[in-house]
């Protein structure tokens, strides 16, 4: 087995490209068609998407929905002051969870949030530096959550939005991660129906967004990373059209985002098949990856040496990825959560 470095997926991003807003409209992004037989791309509109997909695909989109996921509060006996992130959870009020600073959160520790509305108390030390807490409130627990949570945006983002609706999709449905799949930022409730009208199958899975996506990449040779399990869901429904696609001359998988890719591929039952169920995935894909149902995606542009540029990679080609993001660069198109977006066919 080859080595395959991180420093391979790197690139150079002016940091004035680095969107921190959302723009008015959602659908007026910019799209940068990207073919994986072709060098040269197309530049576009994100409502020119419809162009781009035909009757009889079927367009897979997640339907999470982000959590005001980031709490800030107090340990107990000390008044030292500590951030949680929920990542996982793990049962009705058992939440795997970062700390800062972890050493405020030995196991035994009693972490106190909103004047006691809520409290944690740590269980155990978990893999990639977490912990397993147990909560407490007194009101059900999301209801607190909502009262003294905040959501927690990337930390290249530098301001919270003035709606926080626009870091949700339209389409956001079951509640449970702690970053949104981004991808889907660009669509509408109108350009969904459009893309319906066009002859388009439209269905959601669900794959709750947490430390698997956006841990960073800090070993060198990249098959050494391992990625953090994130709970999934495919639906009979969902299944029997992505299956159906697959028995149909022409017709293709479009996932869109990453997070659709990881949902799909851990589904996988075969050749452009997958099987209905849910559980835990921690399927890392990066070059030399052979996709078994997704046959094209819509994406963000990602950070530099991140498992989601090795995952795109892997779908287009590494040099063929690296060539479109540096032209994204040159003709100045917006990065990251709230930036434009590419369609790989």
């Amino acid at each position: 087995m080859s080595i395959l470095k991180t420093a391979d997926f790197d690139y150079c991003l002016p940091g004035e490209l680095i969107a921190q807003d959302p723009l008015p409209c959602r659908d007026q992004s910019r799209l940068m068609v990207v073919r994986r037989e072709s060098d040269k791309f197309e530049h576009k509109r994100f409502k020119d998407i419809v162009d781009y997909l035909r009757p009889g695909d079927v367009l897979v989109l997640n339907d999470t929905r982000v959590i005001p996921a980031r709490l800030w509060g107090i340990k107990e006996g000390t008044g030292g002051q500590v951030e949680v992130l929920l990542l996982t959870r793990r049962a009705e009020n058992l939440w795997e969870v970062l700390v800062r600073p972890g050493r405020r959160a030995r196991a035994g520790t009693t972490l106190i949030f909103g004047g006691g509305l809520l409290q944690g108390v740590v269980l155990e030390s978990t893999a990639a530096g977490g912990r397993l807490m147990r909560f407490e409130s007194t009101v059900p627990f999301d209801e607190a959550l909502e009262r003294i949570g905040k959501m927690p945006l990337p930390p290249y983002i530098k301001k919270y939005p003035e709606d926080p609706g626009r870091y949700q999709t339209v389409y956001a449905r079951k509640e449970g991660s702690v970053a949104a799949p981004t991808a889907g930022l660009h669509f509408t409730g109108e350009l969904l129906e459009s893309i319906r009208s066009s002859g388009v199958r439209v269905v959601t899975v669900l794959l709750h967004v947490g430390l698997g996506t956006f841990r960073p990449v800090q070993v060198e040779d990249v098959h050494d990373h391992h990625m953090h399990g994130e709970y999934y869901e495919i639906s009979q429904e969902a299944a029997d059209a992505i299956n159906g696609a697959a028995q149909k001359p022409g017709s293709r998988v479009i996932a869109v985002g990453t997070t659709t890719v990881r949902c799909l591929e851990s589904g996988a039952a075969g050749e452009g098949r997958v099987r209905a169920g849910s559980g835990l995935t921690d399927i890392f894909i990066y070059p030399g990856y052979r996709f078994k149902v997704v046959q094209g995606m819509v994406t963000n542009f990602h950070l530099p040496r991140s498992t989601l540029i090795m995952m795109v990679s892997a779908m287009a080609g590494r040099e063929r990825v690296l060539s479109a993001y540096r032209q994204a660069v040159e003709k100045s198109y917006r990065f990251f959560s709230f930036g434009d977006a590419m369609i790989i066919l």
